[in-house]
């Protein structure tokens, strides 16, 4: 059991040094998304994902943004606001 949550870990580690974010997506200037409306986007996202089905016109996550804390706005809005820690805490 330990050594197989090891290698999950040890794989999940390997896969996230893979990731990259486009320079072209991130934005230095006051204008640019930044931490509050990554939060708000984190929070709709249910809604913004469903009009993004239909519309070409919504999307669910701003490019370009602040980065960094437009992304933890964005994780913030879907776990906490979203119910994601919410309904991982109900006792069965």
């Amino acid at each position: 059991m330990r050594s197989r949550l090891i290698g999950v870990l040890l794989l999940g580690l390997l896969l996230s040094a893979c990731a990259s974010q486009v320079d072209a997506g991130v934005v230095r200037d006051g204008g640019a998304p930044g931490f509050w409306w990554g939060l708000w986007h984190g929070f709709v996202f249910p809604f913004a994902w469903v009009g993004s089905l239909f519309s070409d016109e919504i999307a669910v996550y701003a490019v370009p943004n602040s980065g960094g804390w437009y992304d933890f706005g964005f994780f913030l809005g879907i776990t906490v606001l979203g119910g994601g820690s919410h309904f991982g805490s109900k006792r069965r």
